[in-house]
Parts: C-alpha cells; sequence; structure tokens
C-alpha cells in the first residue's frame, strides 16, 4: 500500500522514468465558459494537474476525463466533474524538461470542500501507470504543516503522517 500525496507534492513514476505528476491548485474559482445547470447550489473548485518530464527523451501523455477522479467530504462521494469547463491533455508529447497541465473543474456542496481527494491515473506511451492519490482541500494552503482550525484537517493529517514516515526512514 502506498501512502497518498498532499496536494502540492511531486510523484514520480517508477514504470515512466523521468515523469512525474503534481496536483497542485485546489481552489475555489468559477468555470470560464459559465456554470453547468447540473451544478446549481453546488460551489465550483479548480484543481490542477501537471505532468513534467525530467526524462532523457519525450513521451506522450494522456491524462483524459476518466482518469482523474475527484471525491469530496468525510464519506468520499464523487464531485460533479465539469467537463465542458475542464481542459484534459489528450496525446502531448512532452519533451524533456517540459510540462503539460491538465484543469479540471468540479463543484460539491461548501461543507463538503474541506476535504478534497484526487485520484490520477496517468497513460504514457501507452502504458498506464498505478493510481495515485493526493489529499487536500479547499480553503487549505499547499503543503500547510496546520495552525489553528487546520490542525485536524485531513491534508494536515496526511502531511504529519507522510513527515513522520520520512523521520523514522532516516533514523
Amino acid at each position: 500500500m502506498y501512502e497518498p500525496n498532499v496536494v502540492g507534492d511531486w510523484q514520480e513514476y517508477d514504470e515512466h522514468a523521468g515523469l512525474r505528476v503534481r496536483v497542485h491548485r485546489l481552489e475555489a474559482a468559477e468555470p470560464p465558459r459559465g456554470r453547468d445547470d447540473a451544478a446549481e447550489g453546488l460551489t465550483y473548485f479548480r484543481v490542477r494537474v501537471t505532468v513534467e518530464n525530467r526524462g532523457s527523451r519525450h513521451a506522450t501523455v494522456h491524462l483524459e476525463d476518466g482518469q482523474i477522479d475527484v471525491r469530496i467530504g468525510p464519506d468520499g462521494e464523487s464531485a460533479f466533474i465539469d467537463w465542458r469547463n475542464s481542459q484534459f491533455i489528450e496525446g502531448f508529447d512532452v519533451y524533456p524538461l517540459r510540462r503539460a497541465t491538465a484543469v479540471l473543474y468540479a463543484a460539491g456542496p461548501e461543507a463538503s470542500l474541506s476535504q478534497v481527494d484526487v485520484q490520477v491515473q496517468l497513460r504514457a506511451d501507452d502504458e498506464w501507470a498505478e493510481r495515485r492519490l493526493w489529499a487536500g482541500g479547499i480553503g487549505l494552503k499547499e503543503g500547510a504543516v496546520g495552525t489553528g482550525a487546520v490542525r485536524d484537517g485531513l491534508a494536515c493529517q496526511v502531511s504529519n503522517f507522510l513527515r513522520d514516515q520520512a523521520e523514522e526512514g532516516t533514523a
């Protein structure tokens, strides 16, 4: 079992040398082409997923609908994904030292947005990578250590867990 990443962390893939992915900029935001009628009463947010190539050769990257799953709240309910406003990576050649970013617009009840889990399954050169999970929330800063009301948040718990694991491994 692997540990989840905190929003803002990079995840490197062993099966795709040099490729790494990051879920970042989890923030409240209105979609550029207007709200979907099905999202009435929900709060919109935006999340970016960036693929970076630090390898020596290019990779054809796919990060499309169905490869990004967004869950919200303590029960992990599915967020509403606004496919019309979202921008995906569809067969883009990412050359060494270059990046490509997908921008996903989603919505959910405002009370559930303090816990957001984003699961990504990258496909590069027609090979699937393992699914990876990032945990965060709207209103939490990337890499927040947790002060005040944020202290008990999921992102802070995950961050503390990962820091404790790293400290144990280095001792």
